[in-house]
């Protein structure tokens, strides 16, 4: 491992230590690269962790979490959406009063983690936000790489912003169930050393369709299973089929 992923590594320990007290948590999982270098870390440092893993039967999010799983073998619930999800629909619209599409998807993604942890005695759950803010994971950062770093820098910000009010609203629906959701790498800590890394580890061009390059090499140099980490980004509320159930209830 180069001494620029020995550092991130560091970093990210680090950021979870300080946010993360309670020994058992809950992590947010989706089989993804984030997620599960998330939960690799966590478990390498000691805390006794549940991979939860929440979305519609036969959706890509448990089918992919699964498959990761077989390599992991860690604990891990799953919590399939039933008839239940227009009532879920309704009371979070209610709750956080705005028609931001993605921040309604990601609060109804949260419920259920939150509902599946409560039903499992557990009080936190971690999340590997910011990653995809910090590490040019979205398509948006493609649309403008040609535009230069300052461009980068700018749409980050913007995205970081987004994601960090975002979490708010999701904790405010996680507390129906007395539980909290924990963003170690949204922390201001970790959010500043992330920018000082340099752009080309992250993303290379306008077609780099991967990108989180030091991410993925990261989650491989930890032992995070190959179909993990080199599967390209699919958003939490497109693989648990939340996106299209959403715009079906419209």
């Amino acid at each position: 491992m180069n001494e620029l992923n020995k550092e991130l590594l560091c970093k990210i320990e680090n950021s979870i230590k300080e946010s993360v007290s309670e020994k058992k948590i809950g992590i947010a999982f989706s089989g993804g690269v984030d997620s599960t270098l998330i939960s690799k870390i966590c478990y390498d440092l000691g805390y006794d962790i549940v991979l939860l893993t929440v979305g519609f039967p036969e959706s890509h999010d448990i089918l992919f979490a699964n498959e990761v799983n077989k390599h992991l073998k860690l604990a891990h619930h799953i919590l399939e959406i039933d008839s239940t999800f227009q009532n879920t629909v309704a009371k979070i619209k209610q709750t956080i009063k705005t028609d931001n599409l993605s921040w309604n998807e990601n609060c109804i993604a949260f419920y259920y983690v939150s509902k599946l942890a409560k039903s499992l005695g557990i009080d936190v759950v971690v999340t590997a936000n910011g990653i995809d803010e910090l590490f040019c994971g979205y398509n948006a950062y493609r649309l403008v790489i040609s535009e230069g770093e300052s461009k980068i820098l700018e749409v980050m910000n913007s995205k970081l912003d987004n994601e960090i009010k975002m979490m708010k609203a999701v904790n405010q629906i996680a507390s129906e169930f007395s539980v909290r959701i924990i963003q170690p790498l949204l922390s201001s800590d970790f959010i500043e050393f992330a920018k000082t890394i340099p752009i080309h580890e992250k993303i290379r061009d306008s077609e780099d369709l991967l990108r989180k390059h030091i991410i993925r090499k990261l989650a491989s140099e930890v032992g995070v299973p190959e179909i993990s980490y080199t599967k390209r980004k699919k958003a939490l509320q497109y693989g648990s089929k939340i996106h299209k159930a959403l715009l079906k209830s419209k």
